[in-house]
């Protein structure tokens, strides 16, 4: 008789999580169904270390989509120089030409990982100034996007 009360309980525990395994999906549809199926973008943390170089320079932001439907950044433009987006892998960069924004999820560019590269700079930008920043996406088209720019060692965990 002791041998069948732990399957039966184990038994009972799946068929309880199972239960409410189907009402969050159930719920996850409602909330996709309410949140509409486009894409609502935002940017945060943007920031330009002050380049050190005249030619070249790098750039940081968030891009969320609190949205149902991904979007896709084509290209970013700016009046500073030509800005092209790469992605780090491991130790070694590659320029992409498209990168996803996930639905209900975030597109990072940090240092160490997917960045933005500023080239061919018509001007070194310095440390207090904002760089504008076009960025272009498949849906939800051009987001202007004002990048301060922060000293050359500036940590954003740090404020330094």
């Amino acid at each position: 008789m002791r041998r069948l009360v732990a399957p039966v309980a184990v038994l009972t525990g799946a068929l309880v999580l199972a239960g409410c395994g189907s009402e969050d999906i159930q719920a996850d549809s409602q909330a996709d169904s309410q949140a509409g199926s486009k894409a609502e973008l935002s940017v945060s943390g943007a920031y330009m270390p002050q380049p050190v170089s005249d030619s070249m320079a790098a750039g940081f932001l968030t891009i969320t989509n609190k949205g149902g439907t991904k979007d896709e950044l084509t290209s970013v433009t700016s009046d500073v120089g030509d800005v092209t987006a790469h992605e780090t892998v491991g130790s070694s960069m590659q320029e992409v030409k498209d990168i996803d924004v996930p639905a209900r999820g975030q597109l990072v560019f940090k240092s160490g990982g997917n960045h933005l590269m500023f080239e061919k700079l018509k001007r070194k930008p310095e440390q207090g100034e904002k760089v504008s920043v076009q960025l272009h996406f498949a849906e939800s088209g051009t987001v202007t996007v004002e990048i301060p720019v922060k000293s050359a060692t500036y940590n954003p965990k740090t404020g330094h």
